[in-house]
């Protein structure tokens, strides 16, 4: 099968081509900028499709994520489009475009996906994400811990547009938020805030205006729930839980965030993610996971790269592990602020049982849920 592979700069993009390649599927490359997809003119990038499919006559168009103008082109090419979507949530998917047959549409969301198809949308499947051990394991640069307690990850800070402007909401609206945010701090594995926004949702579209475009299947307290109130639950999360491991243990954290600093915290500045990330999961006893608010249940992908690479995970809950993992055998759950202090504590001290559970993730990552395997369940439906 020849395959029409539209790359941009996505995470994982080299080992999902290496493995299609390596089952057997043939593809035609071509490579556009984060800005063109969603800013770039269309017509212009149409017309260089168009080339591509008329000379190299590819059986399917895949792309990394969903792009509502990639449908359109497929359907006037009579082609099919296979789209893996790797972000959680991810807007573009809440487009009528979605309805369109020739989508094929995997999320690494099931709640997500099981949305869409409780709202009679067939296009749209569930697939977890997955890690490519052939390469983690190929690096076996300086294997010594290096770390006790390690954090990848984004603090959402410059993703804060709530603040900006929540002193012009009413004191009832801003108790109200204040209130919802707080009983969401403590449950992992549920989002409810766009399920409780309405009885402020009209002063949150007085003070925070927004217009759909046409098409938008977004409703506003989608909107305000995943641009305004989860980046800001997760940057406070985050700071919050960083901070109490760091007080006690100390953390090494790698971000884009290079200026972030607290007591007992090195920020090392970012890892990349081919180079540097694979070594930091290795050399750390203890690496973390504090997933996204936004994200309904799924397992992210630094999860899947974690236990690929051989390293220990010790993640918040979210009910996708239970369908591809066991607690306590592949990985550990932290169910609060103080158990994941006290598991820290515990599992440094117990290193044969951390060193267990890391290579018992790696060995079921590796014969279950790589790239080759999503490749092929992808290509089977």
């Amino acid at each position: 099968m020849k395959i029409l592979f539209i790359q941009w700069d996505s995470i994982g993009q080299k080992d999902l081509e290496e493995a299609f390649v390596l089952e057997g599927q043939s593809l035609l490359l071509i490579h556009l900028s984060h800005k063109e997809l969603y800013d770039g003119d269309f017509q212009d990038i149409e017309k260089r499709l168009t080339e591509l499919v008329e000379s190299g006559k590819p059986d399917i168009v895949f792309t990394v994520d969903y792009f509502p103008f990639i449908t359109d082109f497929c359907d006037r090419q009579r082609l099919r489009y296979i789209s893996w979507v790797y972000d959680s949530p991810h807007d573009a998917m809440y487009s009528d475009k979605i309805l369109a047959p020739c989508n094929t549409v995997y999320t690494l969301d099931k709640e997500i996906c099981l949305e869409f198809q409780r709202a009679g949308i067939t296009t749209v499947h569930y697939l977890p994400m997955a890690a490519n051990t052939d390469r983690l394991d190929r690096d076996t640069s300086d294997l010594s811990f290096a770390y006790d307690v390690s954090f990848i990850g984004a603090l959402y800070l410059e993703k804060d547009y709530f603040t900006a402007r929540s002193d012009l909401l009413t004191d009832y609206t801003r108790g109200y938020i204040d209130a919802l945010v707080a009983a969401q701090l403590k449950i992992w594995g549920y989002n409810f805030i766009e399920e409780s926004l309405g009885p402020v949702l009209e002063d949150l579209r007085r003070v925070y205006p927004w217009a759909t475009n046409k098409g938008d299947l977004r409703s506003d307290a989608y909107f305000y729930a995943q641009v305004l109130i989860n980046p800001w639950i997760s940057a406070v999360e985050r700071v919050d839980l960083l901070e109490a491991v760091a007080k006690q243990y100390g953390v090494d954290f790698f971000t884009h965030s290079k200026d972030f600093a607290l007591p007992n915290l090195r920020n090392h500045g970012f890892a990349d993610y081919y180079e540097k990330a694979p070594q930091v999961f290795k050399q750390s006893k203890i690496n973390l996971n504090i997933s996204y608010r936004g994200i309904r249940s799924a397992v992210p992908l630094r999860c899947f790269d974690i236990m690929g690479a051989g390293g220990f995970l010790l993640s918040n809950y979210q009910s996708g592990f239970l369908d591809l993992f066991v607690p306590g055998e592949d990985f550990v759950f932290y169910e609060s602020k103080e158990d994941l202090v006290q598991k820290i504590g515990y599992y440094l001290e117990h290193e044969s049982e951390r060193q267990a559970i890391a290579q018992n993730g790696h060995d079921k990552t590796a014969a279950s849920h790589t790239y080759r395997h999503r490749v092929r369940e992808m290509l089977d439906l």
